[in-house]
């Protein structure tokens, strides 16, 4: 067996025996990134604020108290017959209020819970949106290590090429033209290694602004890696999971669902309110008054009694105000109609991208195969003198080519099949966790 047939096992085992102590699987980073990442963080501090404001709105229903006080000092003067007073006045009181029958405050109560529902929709959107960000960002580390570890692998296959081609050159059995095409080779794939360690460099800053560690190591695939499957293996039942329960439709039904609320508060500006009112108030004049002078006086009074305020005319604002809402809740419904119709045009691009991604993992795998054997067959002609040094090299760039695409093509399909199950609204920490499974353990 070749060098070259052994560089993918060469690599897993590599990966696995030079893997550090702090080297970090997929969950463990979706982890450190959930109490690092201030998006998903907003999102939850949001769901809680939406919390409290429909607490607010249950105040509406709840009955209401207050307690008051007061000093005043008053000046009196009668002309007949002549009297100069002087008085001050003290009261305290305590006054309740239970709302019986407000509509518009119920409907406000039940608006409140569904902005939680809102808020908890966003929540799983930006949960969703987070496992996709740090798969991305970890899958982009693998890939740059992989095209780095394929780069550097060539640079040496290219320069055992270019001794052998000054060696031929010195012993008069090849021209100078195989040696100056074997430098310039190795000169590109120079250039290509420069900037290969500088994408990893820079993918591993991604990553590491992203889940708020420094020096991550990611832990590689296994070799040889056995794809998930996609399940069910129908693009209407995808599209159909994604219009029930896709975050982004949710939000958008929920909204219909608050504007019909709206139009309902409307139209209760028509109705009357009544509330069950009780007070009990004291009233006293230390200094007497001007009807007792030289007498204290108290007052005590306590009542209880139900008050009605039925609305006859407000200038046409309420008729004007349900039509504004009628008008908002179209809106409404007609943005949900837009969410949903993108939704199923997200979730079918995501699972033809998968279906492409997993044809091309195949058609790659026999790529290699075949570019294997092509360099085999081209180094064999190389040595009998039926080939030259180019296309050897040839050979060997497309061989580490496909083996680059090929490493990308699967890191593409396990990256695919969680954006298809975010666009469906159905990714959830175990589906990352059976991608984690695939990974070397260290």
């Amino acid at each position: 067996m070749t060098p070259l047939r052994l560089l993918p096992l060469t690599l897993a085992l590599t990966a696995a025996l030079c893997m550090p102590a702090q080297a970090q699987s997929l969950s463990q980073l979706v982890e450190a990134a959930r109490g690092y990442d201030t998006v998903w963080q907003a999102a939850r501090l949001q769901l809680d604020a939406a919390s409290s404001r429909a607490e607010q709105a249950r105040a509406g229903l709840l009955p209401s108290a207050g307690l008051s006080a007061g000093v005043s000092r008053a000046n009196t003067e009668v002309t007949r017959p002549q009297v100069d007073f002087n008085g001050s006045t003290q009261n305290v009181g305590v006054n309740a209020s239970q709302p019986l029958y407000r509509p518009a405050n119920r409907i406000n109560f039940q608006q409140g819970q569904r902005g939680i529902d809102v808020a908890r929709a966003q929540l799983d959107a930006a949960t969703q949106d987070l496992l996709v960000r740090v798969s991305q960002a970890y899958f982009d580390v693998l890939a740059a290590q992989d095209t780095l570890s394929f780069v550097q692998a060539q640079k040496t296959a290219v320069s055992e090429q270019l001794a052998s081609a000054k060696r031929n050159f010195e012993v008069g059995t090849s021209t100078v033209t195989d040696s100056r095409e074997a430098q310039a080779r190795y000169d590109l794939v120079i250039a290509q290694e420069i900037a290969a360690e500088n994408d990893l460099r820079v993918k591993k800053l991604a990553l590491d602004q992203l889940v708020g560690i420094t020096g991550t190591q990611p832990v590689a695939l296994t070799q040889p890696v056995q794809l998930p499957v996609v399940q069910p293996d129908d693009v209407a039942a995808w599209v159909q999971t994604a219009q029930d329960q896709q975050p982004g439709v949710r939000q958008a039904q929920i909204a219909l669902d608050i504007a019909r609320l709206e139009t309902q508060k409307a139209g209760t500006g028509h109705l009357p309110t009544v509330d069950l009112q009780a007070g009990y108030n004291i009233a006293r004049n230390p200094s007497s008054t001007v009807a007792t002078p030289g007498m204290n006086s108290r007052t005590t009074s306590a009542s209880v009694g139900v008050a009605l305020n039925l609305p006859l005319f407000a200038g046409f604002s309420v008729q004007n105000r349900i039509k504004e809402t009628l008008v908002l809740e179209e809106k409404a419904q007609a943005d949900l109609e837009t969410t949903r119709r993108s939704v199923a045009q997200a979730t079918r691009a995501a699972f033809f991208g998968v279906q492409s991604g997993q044809g091309q993992v195949r058609a790659l795998e026999a790529a290699e195969a075949s570019s294997q054997s092509a360099l085999d067959a081209n180094k064999l002609g190389y040595q009998v003198g039926v080939r030259i040094n180019i296309d050897v090299l040839n050979a060997q760039s497309q061989l580490y080519q496909t083996k680059r695409d090929l490493a990308q093509a699967r890191y593409n399909v396990l990256l695919g099949t969680l954006k298809l199950r975010q666009a469906a609204g159905s990714l959830t920490e175990e589906d990352v966790a059976a991608i984690n499974r695939l990974l070397l353990q260290p």
